[in-house]
């Protein structure tokens, strides 16, 4: 599972999963990106499939695994059209 994965809800805006490094990657709506180590598959995937990604976010991994940044987002195009 390591796809981008887009995500709604509160400051999210994508995730990806690397299984072998048991890392997930959170994209937030401002551009950063933050590295969570020793995430499990299983929580990686309850994460990216929850019909509340904010929610279980905070519930799950934001106070339990250590963030790391990971610098920015690349902007695409379209995210300088506001009515894109």
């Amino acid at each position: 599972m390591s796809e981008r994965k887009a995500l709604s809800g509160g400051t999210l805006k994508a995730a990806s999963y690397d299984d072998a490094r048991r890392v997930l990657t959170i994209e937030f709506k401002d551009g950063r990106l933050t590295e969570y180590s020793g995430v499990g598959r299983e929580i990686a995937r309850r994460f990216m499939d929850s019909a509340a990604p904010w929610s279980y976010f905070r519930d799950n991994i934001e106070d339990e695994f250590t963030g790391r940044a990971a610098g920015r987002a690349e902007r695409a195009a379209s995210d300088d059209n506001p009515f894109a």
